[in-house]
C-alpha cells in the first residue's frame, strides 16, 4: 500500500518552505548559478554605468540569488528580472522564474500579463542593443535584422518556459487528482470492507435465528407428540395393552423421525461450513491472482442456487400426515382446504406448514383433548391458514402432560411469516380458546 494522506506528506516533508530536500538542493544550485551569471554580467554594466565594479558585482550576486525564492515568490522573482533586464543580467532567473510562474497554481491572468511584460522588455531591450551595436558598425548587416533579432529573441526567452511550465502545472495537477481519488477509492474500499463485515455478522446472526428457529419447530412438535403419547402409554398400559402397543410404536415413529429431520439439519451444516472453508480458500487464491467482478457475481449467485436447491423442507402436500399424526396422539383434529391447490416456492410452503404445525404443537400443550380446526386457504394472489382450538375440557390437563414451553413459537411463526411479507395474528377467542391466523403473499 502506498504512503498517502498526512503520511504521505510527513514523509516528504524538506527545510523551510520546500516539500523536499531534493528540490532545496536544486533551488540552492540554481540561485548560485544565476548568482554567479549577474555578478559576471555585472562588470559590463557597472563600465556602462559609470559605477564601481565590485558594486555592479555585489549588485548582481544580490539580484541572482532572489531565484532562490522562486517556490516561495514566483511573482517576485519574475519581477525581479524584468527590473534587471536593461542591465543585460539575469537571463536564467528569467527563464526559470518564468516556467515556475507558469507552474504555480495561479490565476491565468497574472501568468499572462508577467510574461507579456517579461515579452515586452526583452523585446525593447533587445532592439536598442541590436541598433546600437549597427550603429558603431559591429553588425553590418540590413535593416530587417533589428526586428527579426528582437522578437526571435523575446520569443525565445519568453514562450518556451512559459508552455513548459504550464505543461508540467497541469500534469501535476492531475498527478494529484488522481492521488486524491486514490485516497478516496481507499477510504470508500476500506469502508465497504467494515459494511461488508458488519452485513456478515448480521447475516451470521440472521442464520442462528434461522437454525434456532428450525431446531424449535422439529424438536417441539415432534418431542410433544412423543410426550403425549407417553402419557397415554403410561395411562393405558395396564388397562388396554393392546393399545399401550401401539402408543408404544408411535412413540418410537415419533422418535426416528425426530432424529432423521435433526440429521439432516446438521448435515447442512456441516455441508455450509464445507463451504465456509471453500470461501476461504478461494479468498486466499483471489488475493493472489484478482477475479474480475462477474466472475464473483456468478460464483455467488451458482452458491445460492446449490443452497436452494439442497436445501429440503415439509411441503404443504404434507399437512394431511401433519394432522394425522397430532389424531393420533389423541386430538380432535378438523381439517379444511379452500380454493384450488397449487404449488408455490418452496420458502412460502415450508413457513406455511411450520406455522400449522407449531400452531398444533401450541394446542397439545396447552389445550389437550380440546377440539382443534385448521383451515387452508389458496387464493389468488396469497395462502392463508388459521388453527383455532376451542377451550381445553380439562384445565389441568396440560400440567399433567408436563410440556414445557419456552415462549419461542410464536415468535418464530411470526418472523417466518413477517420475513416473507405476510401478516400474523395470534391471540385468544372469546370462547376461551386460541387462534393462530396467518396469510402469506403467494409471490
Amino acid at each position: 500500500m502506498t504512503t498517502t494522506g498526512a503520511d504521505h506528506a510527513t514523509a516528504l516533508r524538506g527545510p523551510w518552505w520546500w516539500s523536499r530536500w531534493r528540490s532545496a538542493v536544486l533551488d540552492v544550485g540554481l540561485a548560485l548559478v544565476s548568482a554567479l551569471e549577474c555578478a559576471a554580467e555585472g562588470i559590463p554594466f557597472s563600465r556602462d554605468a559609470g559605477i564601481p565594479v565590485s558594486a555592479g558585482i555585489v549588485f548582481g550576486l544580490l539580484a541572482g540569488s532572489v531565484l532562490v525564492l522562486r517556490r516561495k515568490w514566483p511573482i517576485a522573482v519574475v519581477l525581479v528580472a524584468i527590473a534587471i533586464t536593461p542591465a543585460q543580467m539575469g537571463f536564467l532567473m528569467g527563464i526559470v522564474g518564468l516556467y515556475t510562474l507558469a507552474a504555480a497554481e495561479l490565476p491565468r491572468r497574472i501568468i499572462v500579463a508577467l510574461a507579456g511584460m517579461t515579452f515586452l522588455g526583452t523585446l525593447i531591450v533587445t532592439f536598442v542593443r541590436v541598433r546600437q551595436s549597427m550603429a558603431r558598425g559591429d553588425l553590418t548587416l540590413g535593416d530587417w535584422f533589428v526586428p527579426f533579432a528582437s522578437l526571435a529573441t523575446s520569443l525565445g526567452l519568453t514562450a518556451p518556459p512559459v508552455l513548459l511550465g504550464l505543461y508540467v502545472g497541469a500534469r501535476r495537477r492531475l498527478m494529484e487528482s488522481l492521488r486524491e481519488r486514490a485516497d478516496s477509492l481507499e477510504r470508500e474500499l476500506q469502508l465497504l470492507a467494515e459494511r461488508a463485515e458488519e452485513r456478515a455478522e448480521w447475516a451470521r446472526g440472521e442464520e442462528r435465528t434461522r437454525i434456532a428457529r428450525e431446531m424449535h419447530d422439529v424438536v417441539a412438535h415432534r418431542v410433544s407428540l412423543m410426550v403425549v403419547h407417553a402419557a397415554a402409554l403410561q395411562a393405558v398400559a395396564r388397562k388396554d395393552p393392546e393399545k399401550a402397543v401401539k402408543n408404544a410404536a408411535l412413540v418410537g415413529d415419533m422418535g426416528r423421525q425426530a432424529l432423521t429431520e435433526l440429521r439432516e439439519m446438521l448435515g447442512v451444516l456441516r455441508s455450509g461450513e464445507a463451504a465456509q472453508r471453500r470461501t476461504a480458500a478461494a479468498s486466499a487464491s483471489v488475493a493472489a491472482a484478482p477475479v474480475p467482478l462477474a466472475a464473483v457475481g456468478v460464483a455467488a449467485a451458482a452458491a445460492a442456487s446449490r443452497v436452494v436447491a439442497e436445501e429440503e423442507g415439509p411441503w404443504l402436500s404434507e399437512l394431511e400426515v401433519l394432522v394425522g399424526q397430532s389424531a393420533a396422539a389423541g386430538m380432535v383434529v378438523d381439517l379444511s382446504v379452500e380454493g384450488d391447490v397449487r404449488s408455490y416456492a418452496a420458502a412460502i410452503e415450508q413457513t406455511a406448514f411450520r406455522v400449522v404445525q407449531e400452531a398444533l404443537t401450541n394446542a397439545h400443550k396447552h389445550a389437550a383433548g380440546a377440539k382443534t380446526h385448521v383451515r387452508l386457504a389458496h387464493r389468488v394472489a396469497e395462502i392463508a391458514m388459521q388453527v383455532e382450538n376451542e377451550p381445553p375440557p380439562e384445565p389441568a390437563s396440560a400440567a399433567s402432560a408436563g410440556l414445557p414451553s419456552g415462549g419461542n413459537g410464536l415468535v418464530g411463526m411470526r418472523e417466518r411469516v413477517l420475513g416473507l411479507g405476510g401478516v400474523f395474528v395470534s391471540g385468544p377467542t372469546d370462547a376461551g380458546g386460541f387462534r393462530v391466523s396467518a396469510v402469506i403473499p403467494a409471490t
